[in-house]
C-alpha cells in the first residue's frame, strides 16, 4: 500500500538499468542530442565560485599509445644502451603484457629521431613535428602522466570515463551534464573518428567510449560521420516535406507529453528533446558541414588535406567549426598508434597527419580569440617500452604498450603555456619527478570547466557516481596559468 503523496514508481526509478534506458529509445538519432539547457548547470551539478577558464573542449586521442621517447620525452642518453637489456631494477617486477612477457631479452631501442627545442620555453620536441613544434609557447606538456591499464580497452576507457570497466560516463558526458548547451541547433557533445593514412594495426573504437552511462541519455555524444551524411536519418524521405514532418513530430510531441504527464520518466523527455533537436538540425548541420566558405588562408593553414572527408586534418576543422558555432565537446579519435613493429615505418606517418593540422587548429583559435576559453587536449591512452619488442635494428624497432609514464599536452582553457611538467627516468620507464594520474588530470580539467569533481555527481545503485571516483583527487594547480 502506498502511503499518501509518495510515488508508486519510485522503487521501479531506482533500479532501472542502462539496458531498459537503451530500450527505451534514449539512443535515438545518433546517441541522444543535447537538451536545451541554456548553459544551466542541471540536477544539483554544482559549479565551482571562480569562474570557468574554459568554456569549451576539443579533445584529440591517439588511439594505440604514441611512444613518449621518440615524440615528446627524450633520452639521448639511451644511444649509449642500444641493444643492452632493461636493467631489472628498472623495471622493478612491473607487469608485462602477453606480447613481451615471453622474450628471452628486452633490449633498449634508442630512438632513431632527432629532437629540436622549440620556442621561447624551449620545449623539447620530435623532429617529425615541425609545425607542432611552432605552437610550442602555447602548450603544456606533460610528461609523467601515469595510469592503471595496460591493455587498450582498459585504458582507453579509463582514460575517457574514469573506470576500466566499460558503462560510465565519459567526461565529454559530464561536461554536458555539468554545463549544459551553448547552442539549441546542435548537439553539446559531438564524436568524430578519423581515418589515419597508415592503416597497418588499427584498433577497435565502439561508441561505449563516449556513453552516457548513469547520466541521462541526453548526455551522449552524438557520433558524426566522417564521410557522407553527417548523421544518418537527419534528412526528410523522399516524398516527405517539412510540413509532413513538422505535423508528425507534434503529433509524436503529443503523445509523448501524455506519457510523461502520466508517467513522469526523464527519458520521455529525452526522445521528445532529440526529435526537436534532430529538426532543428536540418538547417544547422548543413551549415556546420559546408566547407567551401572557408577562405584561402584556411586551406594554408590546415592543409590539403583537410579538403578530404574523413582524414585528421578535415576533423580539426571541422572541431573550429563546431566550438566556433557553440559546440561544447568534440573529441576526434585518430587510431593506428599502436605500434609494436616498424616504428620507422609508421610513426612518420602518423605525425605527419596531425603536425600541421594540430598547430592549424591552436592558431585558428587564437587568432578568433577561442583559445582562451577552448582547452585542447592531446594524447593517448599510455605510453611505450623503451625496449624492443621483436627484431631491433638502429634503423627500426618495436615498442609495447607502458602503463607507467606517458606523455599529453593541453593548449588554451587555461593551462601554463610553455611549460614543462614531470620527469621520467633515463629509460622513460618511471616517474621520478611530479607524477600526474588520471583521476587529478581528469579533476584538472573539470576545474578548467568550473566543475568541482568532488561535487560533479549523480546517483546511482547506490553510490554517488564521479568521474574521478571514490578516492580524492587534486587538482594540479601547477599546470595551470
Amino acid at each position: 500500500m502506498n502511503l499518501p503523496g509518495t510515488d508508486p514508481l519510485a522503487p521501479l526509478r531506482e533500479t532501472l538499468t542502462r539496458r531498459h534506458f537503451l530500450r527505451s529509445g534514449s539512443h535515438l538519432l545518433a546517441g541522444a542530442a543535447m537538451a536545451r539547457l541554456g548553459g544551466a548547470s542541471p540536477l544539483g551539478a554544482s559549479p565551482l565560485s571562480m569562474a570557468p577558464k574554459a568554456k569549451r573542449v576539443i579533445y584529440l586521442h591517439m588511439v594505440g599509445g604514441p611512444p613518449q621517447m621518440d615524440l615528446f620525452d627524450p633520452k639521448p642518453q639511451m644511444a649509449e644502451w642500444y641493444d643492452k637489456d632493461l636493467p631489472e631494477s628498472v623495471r622493478d617486477g612491473q607487469r608485462l603484457t602477453t606480447m613481451t612477457s615471453g622474450q628471452t631479452r628486452f633490449p633498449i631501442a634508442p630512438s632513431r629521431y632527432r629532437f629540436d627545442r622549440h620556442g621561447e620555453c624551449g620545449m623539447e620536441m620530435t623532429e617529425l613535428l615541425p609545425n607542432l613544434g611552432k605552437s610550442a609557447d602555447r602548450m603544456c606538456l606533460v610528461r609523467s602522466v601515469h595510469t592503471d591499464a595496460i591493455n587498450h580497452e582498459p585504458a582507453i576507457t579509463f582514460l575517457q570515463t574514469g573506470n576500466q570497466v566499460t558503462g560510465r560516463p565519459c567526461l565529454g558526458a559530464w561536461a554536458s551534464y555539468g554545463l549544459g548547451s551553448m547552442n539549441e541547433d546542435l548537439p553539446t557533445f559531438v564524436v568524430m573518428v578519423a581515418r589515419p593514412t597508415n592503416q597497418e594495426q588499427m584498433q577497435a573504437i565502439s561508441a561505449r567510449l563516449w556513453s552516457s552511462g548513469a547520466l541521462p541519455g541526453a548526455h551522449a555524444g552524438v557520433s558524426f560521420r566522417t564521410s557522407g551524411d553527417p548523421i544518418l536519418f537527419l534528412e526528410n524521405p523522399r516524398g516527405v516535406s517539412d510540413a509532413v514532418r513538422r505535423r508528425t513530430l507534434d503529433g509524436i510531441g503529443e503523445l509523448n507529453q501524455r506519457l510523461l504527464d502520466d508517467i513522469g520518466d526523464p527519458q520521455t523527455r529525452t526522445r521528445m528533446e532529440q526529435y526537436e533537436l534532430a529538426y532543428r538540425m536540418q538547417s544547422s548541420v548543413p551549415d556546420l558541414a559546408d566547407l567551401s566558405v572557408e577562405p584561402d588562408r584556411t586551406w594554408e593553414m590546415y592543409g590539403d588535406a583537410a579538403r578530404k572527408p574523413g582524414t585528421f586534418a578535415n576533423t580539426a576543422l571541422m572541431a573550429r567549426r563546431m566550438v566556433e558555432r557553440g559546440v561544447r565537446f568534440v573529441q576526434i579519435y585518430h587510431n593506428n598508434w599502436d605500434t609494436h613493429a616498424n616504428v620507422a615505418g609508421r610513426l612518420p606517418d602518423q605525425c605527419r597527419d596531425v603536425d600541421q593540422p594540430c598547430h592549424a587548429l591552436l592558431t585558428d583559435l587564437e587568432q578568433r580569440g577561442l583559445l582562451d576559453e577552448t582547452l585542447v587536449i592531446w594524447g593517448g591512452e599510455f605510453g611505450r617500452t623503451i625496449y624492443s619488442q621483436g627484431g631491433l635494428s638502429k634503423e627500426n624497432y618495436g615498442r609495447d604498450h607502458h602503463p607507467r609514464c606517458f606523455s599529453m599536452w593541453m593548449a588554451g582553457g587555461g593551462f601554463r603555456p610553455g611549460h614543462v611538467h614531470g620527469e621520467t627516468d633515463d629509460f622513460s620507464y618511471n616517474v621520478v619527478k611530479d607524477p600526474v594520474n588520471v583521476h587529478d588530470l581528469h579533476a584538472t580539467l573539470l576545474h578548467q570547466l568550473g566543475l568541482d569533481s568532488e561535487r560533479l555527481s549523480v546517483r546511482h545503485q547506490g553510490l554517488d557516481l564521479r568521474l574521478t571516483g571514490v578516492e580524492p583527487a587534486r587538482v594540479l594547480h601547477e599546470l595551470l596559468a
